[in-house]
């Protein structure tokens, strides 16, 4: 798999509190450039976003973020306004701890009236996998493929950990053949994103893959001017 199919299934991603409007501008350049899938970006910028990328390029947000214990009715009206402000593609997080109490039903009636909410467009669900049980994890993959939702998500990338090679593997094998998977958090070199994608991921949650793209344009740049 070639650097620039790899950057077409990245979610190149710009979480941090502190985020400004020249880092989302940033942000939107290089998905611009390096075509990623989309850029997730907190929800404060999606307006402006949009309006700067027009249709060049998917802009993603992010909903419950990142403890997921938001109401359902907040949740639906974050989404609800995140697509009216222009957002493609929402990413959001369950309630972690309705997970740790088995309360499959609940979770999969949130996931819905949000995938509601969405208006027809994307939305990944998050479930914090470095929380979970192996158990948990393979009844919360039922909840997604219930619910309606079109990705299930390893992370956050604001917890304990990040994606796993096992994670993907698990939802691989639980998921319904319509639910895709996203892998996020702690991404760090092409090959593991090539392993990523080969065990099952469709998308990819990171900044480093572009960062790796633009080390090795670069490379090639100094390469040019006959520095070496």
């Amino acid at each position: 798999m070639n650097l620039n199919e790899i950057l077409a299934k990245c979610d190149h991603t710009l979480l941090g509190q502190a985020s400004t409007w020249a880092d989302i501008k940033g942000i939107c350049d290089d998905g611009m450039k390096y075509a990623t899938a989309s850029v997730c970006i907190p929800a404060s910028f999606v307006k402006q976003a949009k309006e700067y990328v027009g249709d060049k390029l998917a802009i993603c947000t992010v909903i419950g973020f990142p403890n997921g214990y938001a109401t359902t009715a907040a949740k639906c009206f974050m989404t609800g306004d995140a697509v009216d402000n222009g957002a493609d593609e929402i990413d959001m997080v369950i309630n972690i701890g309705w997970a740790k109490e088995g309360k499959w039903d609940e979770i999969t009636a949130e996931i819905a009236a949000i995938k509601k909410a969405c208006k027809g467009k994307l939305l990944k669900v998050i479930i914090e996998t470095c929380l979970l049980t192996d158990e948990e994890k393979i009844a919360l993959c039922k909840c997604v493929s219930d619910s309606g939702a079109d990705y299930i998500k390893t992370s956050t990338g604001f917890s304990t950990a990040g994606a796993t090679f096992a994670d993907v593997e698990l939802f691989a094998k639980h998921v319904a053949p319509h639910v895709k998977i996203k892998a996020a958090g702690g991404i760090s070199s092409i090959e593991d994103a090539e392993k990523f994608i080969a065990l099952g991921a469709s998308r990819l949650g990171t900044s480093r893959i572009v960062k790796i793209a633009k080390a090795m344009e670069a490379g090639k740049t100094a390469a040019n001017d006959g520095s070496y």
